[in-house]
């Protein structure tokens, strides 16, 4: 049996219009679909800033820019029936391209090229969690950054 590794992820929150650009996954063990952010994996070597622009180009083909880093997050978590547990570094972009920003879903592809959608979506939508957005605390994470904001601009 393989001996259980924390894996190191990075995931890049891409915003438009009060919507996050998300890719939706399914637990069959659970049967629940649920969402997450592009990106993935940290290579040996790599810093997660390079992390997350090597994973959107391989993903999307897209270039990105104003990379900024929101914060990490440590998920313990069950998939497909399976234990897990990741430390996710957490990044804001833009597109370069406002191609991107036009679009309601791109086909998108993982490292196993294997074809996925990627969508914007409300954040709002994610609010009741019948729509569960991973990693657990990303959410919570963008109401606060944005309520932060919001205080900023009326001092």
């Amino acid at each position: 049996m393989k001996e259980p590794m924390i894996r190191p992820i990075a995931l890049c929150v891409f915003r438009h219009k009060n919507r996050i650009l998300v890719f939706e996954g399914y637990d069959p063990v659970k049967e629940e679909v649920f969402y997450r952010p592009l990106g993935g994996g940290i290579e040996f070597g790599e810093h997660s800033s390079e992390a997350v622009v090597r994973e959107i180009r391989e993903e999307l083909g897209a270039p990105i820019c104003n990379i900024s880093f929101l914060g990490s997050i440590e998920n313990i978590f069950t998939f497909d029936g399976k234990p897990g547990h990741e430390i996710v570094q957490i990044y804001d972009a833009q597109f370069c391209d406002a191609f991107f920003y036009e679009q309601e879903y791109f086909e998108a592809f993982n490292d196993r090229g294997e074809r996925f959608k990627a969508l914007w979506m409300d954040l709002e939508l994610f609010k009741d969690e019948s729509a569960p957005l991973y990693p657990d605390g990303l959410l919570e994470m963008l109401w606060g950054e944005m309520a932060d904001a919001a205080r900023g601009m009326k001092q």
